[in-house]
């Protein structure tokens, strides 16, 4: 019989960024202890690094004080970025004709478990 893993989850939704740029931040904390995740996104150039760092925050205080787990024992358990809705756009161009451009949105989700 499997082991059932206690975790705690945060998210955030219709985020203003695309869903492939905050992929790639999550791609370096998947599977890091919640401190070295921390530390990771603390130090990265990136955007989606700040919006990461707020939804892993919460992750941890849910964690805390929710279910009470041991900080020292989280892990990133999942972390995923699905698609949020488009706005969509019109630019007027040359001969009063129009492009077409969107503005894509992500719904963030980190789900943290606790090692024994």
């Amino acid at each position: 019989m499997a082991k059932e893993i206690r975790t705690a989850t945060a998210s955030t939704t219709n985020v203003r960024i695309s869903p492939y740029k905050v992929r790639q931040v999550l791609e370096l904390i998947r599977g890091k202890t919640a401190e070295r995740a921390v530390v990771i996104l603390k130090f990265s150039d990136k955007k989606a690094a700040r919006i990461i760092s707020k939804v892993l925050n919460s992750a941890m205080a849910n964690a805390e004080h929710n279910k009470g787990m041991d900080l020292d024992k989280l892990y990133v358990h999942e972390a995923y970025a699905n698609h949020g809705p488009m706005m969509k756009r019109y630019r007027p161009v040359a001969k009063g004709a129009a492009h077409h451009y969107v503005h894509k949105t992500s719904h963030v989700t980190i789900t943290l478990g606790e090692r024994q």
